[in-house]
């Protein structure tokens, strides 16, 4: 009887949520369905279903297909593709994401269905989706706001190809006490850090602060890559993994200024940007220090987390209740006691010899794919437009663009002129805005004395592109001269003097009246453009 009750208490939620779905859209009525009679409706067989999108147009697809029967690489974007043989909804569930309940299940789909919409196809995996809605409690507007503002993050520093691409320099490799070791009782993979003999001063001096940052990004993308690997492996969903942090040597000098700066700052860019990834951190030996230290990081680290943190002092971790509860004996490493032989770098004081001047370490190849980014942020406020310009020599060559409007909506315009555009830049200083070498300030060429149709002209029609969306394109070049692209703070007013809701409440979301696009554009000759 409770689980009958509990399952009508189910439906119930879900048929008060698609009911206020369509009193938000202004639907107030909609007619009885007869079999085979009223126009518009058809029954549903098999697996189908129709999902209504956020502005209410209708999706037919299977269901299967639905539900992300879709695999990429970890952390990506998924890649269209046909899962060998037809798996049913509930039997992909269990074994990729773990027990949802139906308004879990139709926040992720309704989740899925925006990023489709404004995303062009590059949408994350359900496990890498669901750990944004796990972090905000299922929340759809939150989980949705930090779902994009990590995207937009991945795409500005690439790192979907952090694995591919960063090769940590041969001191990290030596001095950074921390590996990965095979996986716990529940199958979560296993890294295991070595703190306390950790210097984190002399990595901070010989390598700085921007290499062990992306040093750790690496160490989280391997282990999502891992979870899946262990989800294949064990047949049930891995969607974290387990960190055992041995705090043996930790001293005061572990508490100098600019390594626990350093600490908070990673602390902040993974919480943002890998949220539930994190199963269990198991903290053995922690000297008396370490409550110093946890004052000082604790404010930083999101409630939920903070949940999964099982510390141990002295050599309370050996007895009952200890790591032996959550990893197997035969692989608890040799220095904890243990008879596995973990094969991760011991650490130790790094030379003096090998600290770098801060100009060095500005400098460095492995900061520069860090701090170099290929996109562009610019601010655009309510009457300054933000635009940039190509000067075409040949005709029939390529204007590519690709952005992403991070707040506020803006209008995207392209134009060609004969005449050479002066720029006019806002003053840096005025600006809240720290210029970085991804950060331009608000830029105009157009001049205010320049004519539309006399001076410069429209070769693309306005684009009005909503907040969260993700807009690429081209343009093929008929004449030569400068093209200028725009981008402008939309305007929600129209001609009607009727004010509409959602216009209101739109403004009020664009704080300062600044809007903000993450762009990249290239010029390609004809025959380079695919």
């Amino acid at each position: 009887m409770k689980q009958y009750t509990a399952n009508i208490k189910r439906g119930k939620e879900v048929i008060e949520f698609y009911l206020n779905e369509l009193i938000s859209q202004g639907i107030t009525h909609i007619p009885r369905w007869t079999p085979g009679g009223s126009e518009g409706y058809s029954p549903i067989s098999g697996n189908a279903r129709y999902l209504y999108s956020i502005d209410g147009s209708r999706d037919d697809q299977q269901e299967t297909s639905t539900l992300g029967l879709v695999r990429g690489e970890p952390g990506g974007h998924n890649q269209t593709c046909e899962p060998d043989g037809v798996k049913l909804e509930a039997e992909y569930i269990e074994r990729y994401l773990g027990q949802l309940t139906p308004m879990q299940e139709s926040t992720l789909i309704h989740l899925r269905q925006w990023l489709k919409e404004t995303h062009k196809g590059k949408i994350p995996k359900d496990e890498h989706i669901l750990r944004f809605l796990r972090a905000r409690d299922f929340n759809f507007e939150k989980a949705r706001e930090m779902l994009f503002q990590s995207l937009s993050w991945r795409k500005q520093y690439q790192v979907d190809y952090i694995l591919q691409t960063w090769h940590p320099p041969s001191i990290l490799e030596e001095y950074y006490a921390g590996g990965w070791h095979y996986h716990d009782k529940d199958g979560r993979p296993l890294y295991i850090l070595r703190l306390g003999q950790v210097d984190t001063k002399g990595l901070l001096k010989a390598v700085g602060e921007e290499a062990i940052l992306r040093h750790v990004l690496s160490i989280s993308e391997e282990g999502q890559r891992r979870c899946e690997e262990n989800t294949h492996l064990f047949g049930s969903p891995i969607r974290s993994w387990t960190c055992l942090v041995d705090l043996e040597g930790l001293n005061m000098r572990h508490l100098w200024r600019p390594g626990v700066k350093a600490l908070l700052r990673i602390i902040e860019v993974v919480e943002a940007n890998y949220p539930e990834t994190l199963g269990r951190l198991l903290i053995v030996r922690a000297p008396r220090v370490f409550p110093v230290l946890w004052t000082l990081v604790s404010p930083f680290i999101n409630e939920n987390s903070r949940k999964k943190f099982l510390i141990y002092s002295g050599n309370n971790y050996q007895g009952p209740g200890g790591i032996a509860d959550y990893v197997d004996k035969e692989i608890i490493p040799d220095f904890l006691g243990g008879e596995c032989v973990c094969n991760i770098p011991e650490g130790g004081l790094v030379p003096k010899t090998l600290y770098q001047s801060d100009d060095e370490t500005e400098t460095s190849d492995h900061i520069r794919l860090w701090t170099e980014t290929i996109y562009h942020s610019a601010y655009i406020n309510k009457g300054a437009p933000h635009e940039i310009s190509a000067e075409i020599l040949e005709v029939e060559s390529v204007i590519t663009w690709d952005f992403d409007v991070l707040r506020g909506d803006v209008v995207f315009s392209l134009f060609h002129s004969k005449r050479a555009p002066v720029t006019h830049q806002k003053d840096a200083s005025s600006s809240s805005v720290p210029s970085t070498a991804s950060t331009s300030n608000n830029v105009q060429l157009i001049d205010k004395n320049w004519v539309l149709g006399v001076d410069y002209s429209w070769v693309e029609a306005p684009l009005i592109c909503k907040e969260g969306e993700s807009i690429q394109g081209s343009h093929v070049t008929r004449w030569p001269g400068f093209y200028i692209l725009q981008w402008k703070m939309h305007s929600s007013s129209s001609g009607t003097s009727i004010v509409r809701v959602d216009d209101v409440l739109a403004s009020l979301q664009v704080s300062s009246n600044k809007c903000k696009v993450l762009y990249y554009f290239e010029v390609l000759a004809s025959e380079d453009f695919r």
